[in-house]
């Protein structure tokens, strides 16, 4: 009977081996994720750097293209309100003054 205790403990041992075992893989996984993530941010944040310098002037062209396709559309209304009536004026001369000839193509059969 004095043999049980020392049989259960001898089972015990690799037990509690084991659980520090898994303890000490999930602590290392845990650290791990944790130096991946850091590594991860400070990778990041060096791109945004590098896209910051790199769009900066990207940025600046657009700016400048947005401002010229402005004005030009200024520019472009308003000669549409200077020149609409005359427009209008002349395309309903051209749709309503029909004058109707005879073509030189044309053959009379007869």
């Amino acid at each position: 009977m004095a043999s049980q205790p020392q049989g259960i403990q001898h089972c015990c041992r690799p037990r509690s081996a084991r659980k520090r075992k898994n303890r000490r893989l999930k602590q290392a996984k845990e650290e791990a994720q944790a130096d991946i993530e850091q590594y991860r941010l400070q990778r990041e944040k060096g791109f945004k750097a590098k896209e910051a310098a790199a769009l900066g002037s990207h940025d600046t062209c657009s700016t400048e293209v947005e401002k010229e396709t402005q004005e030009k559309m200024t520019i472009l209304q308003t000669y549409f309100r200077q020149n609409r009536d005359e427009v209008l004026d002349n395309l309903l001369a051209f749709v309503c003054d029909i004058q109707p000839e005879i073509r030189e193509n044309y053959r009379m059969n007869g």
